[in-house]
């Protein structure tokens, strides 16, 4: 189990979280650019090393009725992919905010593609890159879509639909 202040060194790496003391000496952070009314990611960071983060919009992750995810004990891998995953699921819509009818075409892209096995990997254009993710963990990053489907295609998956 991670402590107090490791937990806290893996949230504060995110740029897009703000600090926000709340009672009994626990700590959420916020998301400010949230496109949803909720704008905490982590909710009640506690000393003893306990807390949550929101997963209310996401698939794979046991929440409870207020959508957040126990974080005692998980590793740093899995604290920083919930938080990334957190986050993303909170943006704002891209379509409101992307400068160009380019970007914003790009930005909402998705896909669900199926492999060997019936295994499912989703792909997402987000900050330039591809991203492939399994279920919430990451598997790579490309820098252009055809060496994403590059891959994908070597690896024996098909395109499946959004």
């Amino acid at each position: 189990m991670l402590t107090f202040e490791q937990k806290l060194a893996v949230i504060e790496s995110f740029p897009e979280l703000q600090r926000k003391d709340v009672s009994l000496g626990r700590v959420n952070f916020q998301y400010e650019d949230s496109g949803f009314d909720r704008k905490n990611v982590v909710y009640h960071l506690h000393k003893n090393g306990n807390g949550f983060v929101y997963a209310g919009h996401l698939k794979g992750y046991s929440t409870d009725e207020k959508g957040l995810v126990n974080i005692r004990d998980l590793t740093e891998e899995e604290l920083r992919s919930l938080l990334e995953a957190s986050i993303r699921s909170l943006a704002p819509d891209p379509t409101q905010t992307a400068k160009s009818s380019s970007t914003s075409s790009a930005a909402s892209r998705e896909e669900l593609w199926t492999g060997p096995d019936n295994h499912k990997l989703r792909l997402f254009y987000e900050d330039e890159l591809w991203y492939l993710y399994d279920r919430q963990n990451l598997e790579s990053a490309f820098e252009t879509y055809e060496e994403a489907e590059e891959y994908l295609l070597e690896e024996g998956f098909t395109r499946s639909g959004a």
